[in-house]
């Protein structure tokens, strides 16, 4: 596996996610067939972006954003270098490598871009990217990132809360869930195969979509999203593990059932629905208790919620050992 990271790290490959583990999952992928799947790769407050990372422009340069306010929700934790968040990415359509994604996603056309919003709700409709960048104020949100993987990364996404987007709808009684889809196109994406039900699909509960620390991602480090992160638009869930965060979004479906998820179809038993970042619930092929942050050598704790407390009342009652 190649994984391009700066020489000065002293860390293996085999140290971000273990040679063993990784090996499993691509025997895994090779059983099914699958040639690509858009995962999620998948926050400095007031001290901005760190050194090596392109600075926010002014207002009209469409290569960046002017940010309305910065928030620290990492607990101070030095972000990853930009270079290594656009360089170590799971982005199957553009490859199953980490390196890969960054070299092939040029192909993909992020304008023009439309989003639909249908389902239960009272005002479906469409709405372009750029339309969707002036609805409402931009910021900026330093998050952990944890992959089911065993790595993480902390990242300053840009863009705004979830929940607003979804209120303009207006869901209905009915809407109990909320299902969003990824672009699938083959010819924009030369790595995309296999027997996997495509488009990618991810889904929550109305509640956690609903919820303030839901956030929708149309950049990082004050620049638009580079193709390979998601581009032009992304979820960033950061109490749950990062294959949750679909990338690259053209659909957002309000529905009664709970949706189907591409993970949680193609192996149950490894990926649930709820997929909530939780060290006390192992992966059936590697355990989740400790995680490895990128540039770093020594192996963390992983923390419940991915260290965001905050969401836990969404979960009273369940048992976060079975709703993985």
């Amino acid at each position: 596996m190649l994984i391009r990271l700066k020489p000065q790290y002293p860390i293996r490959p085999s140290e971000i996610t273990p040679e063993g583990v990784y090996h499993g999952r691509r025997r895994f992928l090779a059983q099914l067939g699958l040639g690509a799947i858009g995962l999620a790769a998948s926050a400095c407050g007031k001290a901005g972006a760190p050194s090596g990372a392109p600075q926010p422009q002014a207002a009209g340069d469409s290569a960046g954003f002017k940010l309305d306010k910065r928030t620290d929700m990492a607990g101070k934790e030095a972000p990853t270098p930009y270079e290594d968040v656009t360089h170590y990415n799971n982005y199957y359509e553009f490859g199953t490598d980490k390196s890969e994604p960054a070299e092939y996603a040029g192909t993909l056309r992020t304008r023009p871009w439309t989003l639909a919003v249908e389902g239960e709700c009272d005002a479906p409709g469409h709405i372009g990217i750029d339309d969707l960048l002036k609805l409402f104020p931009l910021e900026e949100r330093i998050y952990r990132h944890r992959c089911v993987e065993g790595w993480s990364i902390v990242v300053p996404w840009d863009g705004f809360a979830l929940g607003p987007l979804l209120a303009r709808f207006k869901p209905n009684s009915k809407a109990k869930y909320v299902a969003f889809t990824t672009l699938y196109d083959p010819k924009q994406m030369p790595h995309a195969g296999g027997v996997l039900p495509w488009p990618y699909r991810e889904g929550l509960r109305l509640d956690e979509a609903m919820h303030p620390l839901a956030f929708l991602s149309l950049g990082l480090y004050g620049k638009a999203l580079p193709n390979q992160n998601g581009a032009p638009l992304r979820l960033t869930l950061p109490w749950k593990y990062g294959f949750k965060s679909i990338k690259s979004i053209v659909r957002i479906e309000f529905t009664q059932q709970a949706p189907q998820t591409t993970w949680n179809i193609s192996a149950p038993d490894e990926y649930g629905f709820y997929a909530n970042v939780n060290p006390g619930v192992d992966h059936p092929r590697w355990s989740q208790k400790t995680e490895r942050r990128l540039g770093e050598l020594f192996k963390r704790p992983t923390l419940l919620f991915n260290g965001y407390p905050e969401v836990a009342s969404l979960y009273s009652g369940l048992d976060l050992r079975t709703y993985f």
